[in-house]
């Protein structure tokens, strides 16, 4: 009778045991619960801040092109896109010769005006840190010429709006007379000739082919990139 009374005695007693345990690793996986849960939170206010910080960064930069612009804008047959911080030449015969990459006297005159002053603005201290890219893009119609099919003439503008985005690069980088500041923009300025891929339609959906040809000046911040790397870590927690 002792004897199973002492049994009885060690298996409670291994029974306390695993209970023990199992409150011991309840416990531990509800602080790796609450922990994870605060790191998520965590994360999530720093992409609301990055959000945040990024629209007041799009908004700020917007108003200080068109403060500086607002008045050259129509003369230069130009506008300023507020969601993709684009400034948009838009007047085809303005800015090259004909089915060539060599800038027009006209055109010269309004980058030896425009790009020393956008620059400016751009290398700031309030904006330079926040730049991940600036693009000048060359854009073009779906049309080449009659004999050309569609993939020639895709190809044929492709060619052409490099060349042309490569021109105006060279010569805007040679506005810069400050040497820090070449530097920088040389890290940042990017050519980047797009042929047909991205035309302007009329509000009918019709290919507006003289709006299309156009050059853009656009300035992409670093605001995604961080969102990305707070993601990335997120993953790895």
């Amino acid at each position: 009778m002792s004897i199973n009374w002492s049994l009885n005695k060690e298996a409670d007693n291994d029974w306390v045991s695993i209970s023990d345990l199992m409150s011991v690793l309840m416990i531990i996986f509800l602080f790796i619960a609450v922990s994870y849960m605060h790191n998520i939170q965590q994360s999530q206010q720093r992409i609301k801040k990055v959000a945040v910080a990024y629209q007041e960064l799009q908004t700020n930069l917007y108003e200080d092109l068109m403060n500086e612009f607002q008045d050259d804008l129509s003369q230069w047959q130009a506008s300023i896109e507020k969601d993709t911080l684009s400034i948009r030449f838009a007047e085809p015969e303005v800015l090259f010769s004909v089915n060539s990459s060599n800038i027009s006297k006209k055109f010269y005159k309004i980058l030896d005006d425009f790009f020393p002053r956008y620059i400016r603005i751009i290398s700031s201290e309030e904006y330079r840190n926040n730049i991940e890219e600036i693009r000048i893009e060359g854009h073009t119609s779906t049309e080449w010429n009659h004999d050309s099919d569609e993939v020639d003439a895709y190809f044929n503008n492709m060619r052409l709006s490099q060349d042309r985005t490569r021109t105006v690069l060279q010569y805007c980088l040679g506005l810069i007379s400050d040497a820090e500041n070449q530097i920088w923009a040389r890290k940042y300025i990017t050519a980047n000739g797009l042929s047909s891929s991205h035309i302007i339609k009329n509000s009918d959906g019709v290919e507006d082919k003289e709006k299309s040809r156009r050059v853009e000046f656009r300035t992409k911040t670093n605001a995604e990139k961080k969102v990305v790397e707070i993601i990335e870590n997120m993953e790895n927690i």
